[in-house]
């Protein structure tokens, strides 16, 4: 019995040797762990939309001249405080997102607040905070905070979404900021919560009964909202549905996006040879923000207004899979409202340059300029990214666990 256990041992012996790693083993163990923590689904589709966002807002104030061609510099350092942030936080883990939100909404909340009362006013509208010369939408942070809140609250054991005081507060939570956002006002971003919040709460078997009724309440305060609304947005409404209405005036815009993306054709005129730009019948205050698809359809043709939007098309695929992907309700409900954030973007930007929908002005990710949206756009898909990092990841901050 006592040489049987010796052998044993020493076959034990031998094995443990065959499982200790060379040096270079290890190494190479390493740097795929840490590459594993990065979906090139996503990074690889990023980097093409912030390629050619860097491109077209370069040629654009080329072509305008002025001020303009101050914003690329100012755009670069935006791309750079994003690119930081969104490593910050692949490397951290996105569930202390959670407890942060605790102390995150209610400080946004101030914010908006503040910006009502003490924000300069800039086209009759009060939506930014100037810190020297840089220019801060808070408004961005109120689209994070609901994220955060919902997300997480949604995401607890004891939660259940289809109780009425629980559809209540997260309701009311998205209430709030819409009405501070859009009383500044900015309908555009106010619209977006709604979205935001409603992919959260599907994603949470919110029960059938539920979504009829809240759409029906939405429906029944259209006309509530539109009696509300300041003169210029019920002007743009009229615009869109009767083009004809203002075609010099607020009309303009859309038009001539529409004519722009026409003469573009399969291949486009070639980059920096659009002429509605340069000639500007697009206007320049717009033609590197709301509107600057139309200047890319003009130059790229079809061919690449259809790469732009396969890109997004690629993007939002892989935020949804990471939400499969997720380790927890948590993980999975900030890449759901991620993903309803961008698709709400990119459907609205694009459909007001094509008139499918009423110009709202909403900026384009990761493509138009705007230095608080693309910072937030990159934190947006850095969170993604911590999520896909720690999929196979169980934490303690899981309060579910």
């Amino acid at each position: 019995m006592t040489a049987k256990r010796r052998r044993l041992s020493r076959a034990e012996c031998v094995n443990q040797e065959d499982r200790e790693e060379t040096p270079a083993q290890i190494l190479r163990g390493a740097i795929l762990r840490f590459f594993g923590r990065f979906d090139l689904m996503q990074i690889i589709p990023l980097a093409l939309l912030l390629t050619v966002g860097m491109l077209f807002v370069h040629s654009t104030g080329q072509q305008v001249g002025g001020h303009h061609v101050e914003l690329f510099n100012r755009q670069c350092v935006y791309l750079a405080i994003g690119v930081a942030l969104w490593f910050l936080f692949i490397l951290i883990d996105y569930r202390w997102i959670g407890l942060f939100s605790t102390l995150f909404y209610p400080a946004v909340v101030l914010i908006l607040i503040f910006v009502l009362f003490y924000g300069p006013l800039r086209n009759n509208t009060k939506r930014w905070i100037d810190i020297g010369p840089v220019s801060i939408q808070p408004s961005e942070f109120g689209k994070m905070a609901v994220l955060f809140s919902t997300a997480w609250l949604a995401s607890l054991k004891r939660v259940n979404v289809n109780k009425i005081h629980w559809i209540a507060l997260i309701v009311g939570l998205t209430f709030v900021p819409f009405l501070l956002i859009y009383k500044e006002p900015d309908l555009g971003t106010a619209i977006v919560l709604i979205p935001l919040t409603a992919a959260i709460l599907f994603a949470a078997n919110l029960r059938w009964l539920y979504i009829v009724l809240i759409v029906v309440l939405v429906g029944v305060s259209v006309p509530v909202v539109y009696m509300n609304m300041k003169t210029y947005q019920k002007e743009r409404i009229r615009t869109f549905t009767d083009p004809n209405y203002d075609r010099f005036g607020r009309g303009w815009n859309a038009i001539q996006s529409e004519i722009a993306i026409g003469t573009g054709g399969m291949t486009g005129k070639g980059y920096r040879n659009g002429t509605h730009t340069t000639l500007g019948y697009l206007p320049p205050k717009v033609a590197d923000s709301d509107f600057i698809f139309p200047v890319i359809a003009e130059e790229t043709g079809f061919a690449g207004a259809f790469s732009i939007i396969l890109l997004y098309g690629l993007l939002l695929f892989s935020i949804l899979r990471t939400a499969l992907l997720a380790p927890d309700l948590f993980g999975r409900y900030l890449c759901v409202g991620i993903s309803a954030i961008l698709l709400t973007h990119v459907f609205i930007n694009i459909g007001m340059c094509i008139r499918l929908v009423p110009v709202t002005g909403l900026p384009l990710p990761f493509i138009s300029y705007g230095g608080t949206f693309l910072v937030a756009m990159m934190c947006y898909l850095g969170i993604a990214q911590s999520v896909y990092a720690h999929r196979n990841d169980t934490s303690r901050l899981d309060l579910n666990n």
